[in-house]
């Protein structure tokens, strides 16, 4: 997964990547020049004493330094660059594609896992990509430039590598192969904190009415404590494994050191030479521990990678048009035919045989108990599902087919919770229309029985929101989300228990305000409280996922029992009638 995620996101750097690689080759053929100028000044300059010599390859020695600097600081900043735009490019596509995605995937994943995986993961391959662009690319040049240098020095003295390396590689094949598994555990802990964290700070009102203060807490210490767990796991191979690289490397130089040392005292070998192979071992093993220090990050990153590539090779279940409608002149007729809703995996559909039919300058209600699938059932007229059967239809045309910006502005939705943006009343409001005048936010947030606070407000419409609208009250909230509907001027208004948080009597304002603004529309209300919906034209009533009843109130009180109960549970009999 990891090869396949950085194959199809680097491909757009192919020459700053090439640049990268020969920058890198460049400079570690420079650093493995350095010894053998070295030994050379050692053997000809320092033990024949000619101070001439040493100068002259001084000078070539600071020269060939210079150039491997300056090579490595423009292949350092090449490619942090090329790994930044990867992060960048990553993450963009992880938000393209979960914005794509329809409530039943967001569910799937849950937001705190989609929250880390398009942070802390695209972060994990990010880092191993600028690692591997300044450390990895060298390693192999070093590793294998070296052991052709120090075999150029002494042939026999080079066999002490096959013992070396291949000692070097079995010990950090091994750690690294029990570092992976805990590596993904990582990864799944984090999302276990950022889920109950999430929870936390959302639902924080709720624990402190509770008195739960002592339970979340012991719950988020759970959830931290088997991250510490397995983080300590993981520092603990990490720690062995530098002690363990550093054992060998200061044998390996005993070694040479040793053997080098009876070679000089037999005449096979320089000092200059031993100077130079020492210098290669070092290089040689410096190489191996980049390389090691690469692979602590690749087990990681290819967890976060496999996270990554299943968000981005998971399809939405609602797919756009192959050739989609682009409906110019929509009226705002409303029809259901025989739909159908099922959850995958669910024994019995939500909604089963419904057949609805809304007309332009109609209110039809709809109305049933909790769980009957009134919520689902509006959720299908905007795509935030698509029905499993049946028929959604727009003028006509099935919403599958048209066009998605046609469909957005069509119709107006506003959710059981609402949600605000961080950012103003003004920006909130221009959320669908964003060239509306302020003439023309005023007049919606009339309407919506909102001008009054937001006027007493010391900004007006600059006042600030924050995020999820937080710092006004429910009924203020839900007020803002129908103004915002309104700027939007669709041709189907879709009200999802949208009056709930409001009292009886600006309930009753809002309503009759609505009606004279929305006169030409198509209005589709769900509601739980009878007097919202008692005035409706149609009345639809749902009972376990199907319309078991349509008419007016007062045909309904008369022919439906399920809607009498309803009626009965929240009004007197003088009162329905």
């Amino acid at each position: 997964m990891l090869i396949r995620l950085l194959r199809v996101h680097l491909r757009p750097y192919r020459k700053p990547m090439a640049l990268i690689v020969l920058l890198q080759l460049v400079q570690t053929l420079a650093m493995l020049y350095l010894p053998t100028l070295n030994a050379d000044i050692i053997d000809n300059g320092v033990v024949t004493g000619d101070t001439g010599y040493i100068l002259r390859l001084g000078g070539v020695m600071l020269a060939v330094a210079l150039a491997q600097l300056a090579c490595a600081t423009c292949a350092v900043y090449f490619g942090a660059r090329t790994a930044m735009a990867l992060g960048r490019d990553v993450r963009a596509s992880l938000f393209d594609r979960v914005q794509a995605y329809s409530a039943r995937e967001v569910g799937r994943f849950g937001t705190s896992s989609l929250i880390t995986r398009t942070t802390n993961d695209v972060q994990q391959v990010q880092m191993l990509v600028l690692m591997t662009f300044t450390m990895m690319v060298a390693a192999p040049i070093m590793c294998v430039g070296g052991i052709l240098m120090a075999l150029n020095q002494d042939v026999p003295l080079s066999s002490l590598l096959l013992v070396i390396v291949p000692v070097l590689a079995v010990i950090i094949g091994i750690i690294i192969y029990r570092m992976r598994p805990l590596f993904r555990l990582v990864q799944e802990r984090l999302d276990r904190i950022n889920q109950v964290l999430r929870e936390q700070i959302t639902g924080v009102r709720v624990i402190r009415a509770f008195v739960r203060d002592g339970r979340e807490r012991d719950r988020f210490a759970v959830a931290n404590t088997e991250l510490l767990e397995v983080s300590v796991g993981v520092g603990r191979l990490m720690a062995l494994m530098f002690p363990v690289v550093m054992l060998v490397v200061n044998v390996s130089s005993v070694a040479v050191l040793w053997f080098g040392g009876h070679r000089i005292d037999g005449g096979s070998m320089q000092v200059g030479a031993l100077t130079a192979f020492l210098s290669y071992l070092m290089q040689i093993l410096m190489s191996v521990m980049m390389a090691t220090f690469m692979f602590m990050m690749v087990p990681r990153a290819e967890v976060c990678a496999e996270r990554i590539q299943e968000v981005l090779d998971t399809d939405s279940s609602v797919v756009p048009p192959a050739v989609p409608v682009r409906a110019t002149d929509v009226h705002g007729l409303l029809e259901l035919r025989g739909v159908e809703f099922r959850y995958p995996g669910a024994e019995e559909p939500v909604l089963r045989g419904i057949d609805l039919v809304a007309r332009p300058g109609e209110t039809t209600a709809v109305i049933g108990s909790t769980g009957s699938g009134k919520t689902t059932l509006l959720n299908l007229v905007p795509r935030l599902f698509d029905a499993t059967g049946g028929t959604v239809l727009v003028d006509g045309i099935d919403v599958r087919d048209l066009d998605a910006v046609v469909l957005s502005e069509a119709v107006g939705f506003i959710p059981q919770k609402p949600y605000l943006f961080s950012g103003t009343i003004a920006s909130n409001l221009r959320y669908g229309k964003p060239d509306a005048t302020e003439e023309e936010l005023w007049q919606a947030l009339e309407t919506a029985q909102a001008r009054d606070f937001v006027e007493k407000m010391p900004d007006g419409l600059d006042t600030k929101i924050a995020q999820g609208g937080t710092n006004v009250s429910g009924g203020q909230r839900q007020r803002l989300a129908i103004a915002r509907a309104l700027v939007h001027r669709p041709e189907i208004y879709l009200f999802d228990d949208s009056f709930s948080a409001l009292d009886y009597a600006t309930d009753a304002a809002l309503r009759a305000a609505l009606a004279r603004e929305t006169a030409d529309a198509t209005v589709v209300i769900v509601a739980q409280r009878v007097s919202t919906i008692r005035d409706a034209d149609r009345i639809v009533v749902l009972d376990q996922g199907r319309a078991v009843a349509e008419g007016t109130h007062g045909e309904l009180m008369k022919t439906s029992e399920t809607y009498r109960e309803i009626v009965l549970s929240q009004l007197t009999e003088q009162e329905a009638a």
